[in-house]
């Protein structure tokens, strides 16, 4: 699945990876290494819903840690 995830447009990185907009704001987040205190407070969200989000991101990056989906991120220029 992962090796499908490479777009160059957001609307085809949002298509690619079925991550929301919202979880690619996350994402970006979590690739220059805040934590999800961090990111919520960037992002004017509960340290909950941060969570909820890098939760939903691990799933759908089928991976099972933040450096993992740093890592598939990186590699599919999910973020820019």
């Amino acid at each position: 699945a992962v090796a499908t995830l490479t777009h160059k447009t957001p609307s085809g990185r949002l298509r690619a990876s079925g991550l929301s907009r919202r979880e690619l704001q996350v994402l970006e987040l979590m690739v220059r290494g805040l934590t999800n205190m961090q990111i919520a407070e960037r992002l004017t969200i509960s340290r909950a819903t941060a969570n909820v989000h890098v939760c939903s991101i691990l799933g759908k990056l089928e991976v099972h840690s933040r450096t993992g989906a740093v890592a598939v991120a990186l590699q599919n220029r999910l973020v820019g």
